[in-house]
């Protein structure tokens, strides 16, 4: 095996994707049981950083996280996802409070479509490695970075960060791109981060590179 050069373990937007966390109605949405509601606020800085990528014919990759009726461990940590909630289970369908008409409890929200070229991952834990597609389609695309966004931070997001970590792949968390229920987990989640997994960077940093007509986009610790 040859030796890695000192630039592959830095983040090249160029051969980057951009993996959009669990942004599902049973997160999302008013009234979900799993309601996140700062999620909410992290949809037009997902659906920019989308677009963005989108331009680049660069991989768009959603993750939907999939319960059901057989119990697991995540049940004592997640109640809702057992009877009668059923949170996230494959097939249900809820109504909410902030749209009309019921949804698929899985569905990424209305707000952030996937596209044709989009790629979506379904996960039965917290990381998006964790016996997934994920690790095969990021090697048939020849990423060498992941954008991550998504919710919740200190959950789901750190997780499929450490696993991106575990695999190889530089990594950045875009700080104003992902969320929590509570904002003091998040914001330990992102230095844990920081401090020893990856690089946390605001949208207006990572939108700003990709904007860049150099054809290698490096961002810098």
């Amino acid at each position: 095996m040859s030796a890695r050069s000192s630039d592959q373990f830095q983040p090249n937007l160029s051969r980057a994707a951009l993996v959009v966390v669990d942004m599902q109605n049973d997160f999302v949405r008013a009234g979900a049981p799993m309601e996140v509601p700062d999620t909410r606020a992290t949809i037009p800085i997902i659906q920019k950083l989308a677009e963005r990528f989108r331009a680049r014919h660069a991989p768009v990759i959603f993750t939907r996280f999939v319960a059901g009726p057989e119990r697991t461990l995540l049940w004592n940590w997640s109640p809702q996802c057992a009877p009668p909630t059923c949170a996230c289970w494959r097939g249900r369908r809820r109504s909410y409070a902030d749209v009309a008409g019921d949804r698929l409890v899985i569905d990424v929200v209305d707000e952030l479509p996937v596209a044709a070229n989009d790629h979506v991952v379904d996960k039965y834990g917290y990381s998006a490695f964790h016996d997934t597609v994920l690790p095969e389609i990021l090697k048939a695309e020849g990423i060498e970075t992941l954008v991550v966004t998504g919710t919740v931070t200190q959950i789901c997001v750190e997780d499929t960060v450490h696993g991106a970590f575990h695999s190889g792949y530089p990594t950045i968390v875009v700080a104003d791109a992902v969320s929590s229920y509570d904002r003091e987990l998040h914001a330990a989640a992102l230095r844990g981060i920081a401090v020893k997994f990856g690089w946390v960077k605001p949208s207006s940093e990572v939108l700003a590179a990709l904007a860049s007509p150099a054809s290698d986009h490096r961002l810098t610790a």
